[in-house]
């Protein structure tokens, strides 16, 4: 379990699944204290489960279907 942070405060490269180790894209706060960091997969699983126990829940999973703008200068 990771430290409670701040829901405004957005999940880096760095931030890790805590089930596999693969970057986090979900930071769930849970109603009892801490947090739990999940990649989209692991957060999927057990979504059912964590959302009763969760006080908070941020979702960035979004950013895993965004695709990248690359101005045609840089190509």
């Amino acid at each position: 379990m990771t430290p409670t942070l701040s829901l405004t405060t957005p999940l880096t490269a760095l931030d890790r699944c805590d089930r596999c180790g693969a970057q986090a894209y979900v930071r769930v706060t849970l109603t009892a204290g801490g947090d739990l960091l999940f990649c989209g997969h692991h957060f999927r699983e057990h979504e059912a489960r964590l959302r009763p126990l969760a006080l908070e829940v941020l979702d960035q999973t979004a950013q895993l279907t965004e695709s990248a703008v690359i101005p045609v200068d840089d190509i």
